[in-house]
């Protein structure tokens, strides 16, 4: 599963963008530097996600948007197209 597909999944399980959560846990004051323990708690308490879906909007929260281009244009499973993640929700992403 690519990164990507992680953030759309997290998005079918809670209602919400991954950027309408990252903007609620900035409210909550979570960012770079918080234990992901603390996030993941938060995620599975209030959203129900377990810790693969948790651990991709930790990334996000902690460090943004930006992924590896270790992935980004190969074939395999965890491929994903740019390395840079879409926060606004799947219905907007560009084609």
């Amino acid at each position: 599963m690519s990164f990507q597909a992680y953030l759309d999944a997290v998005e079918d399980k809670t209602g919400l963008t991954p950027r309408q959560l990252l903007e609620q846990a900035t409210a909550r004051g979570y960012g770079p530097g918080t234990k992901a323990g603390e996030i993941l708690a938060w995620l599975a308490d209030d959203y129900g996600l377990g810790r693969g879906h948790g651990m991709a909007m930790v990334h996000v929260i902690t460090k943004g948007p930006s992924i590896s281009q270790k992935h980004v244009g190969t074939s395999g499973t965890h491929r994903d197209d740019s390395d840079t993640l879409w926060l606004d929700g799947k219905a907007t992403r560009p084609s």
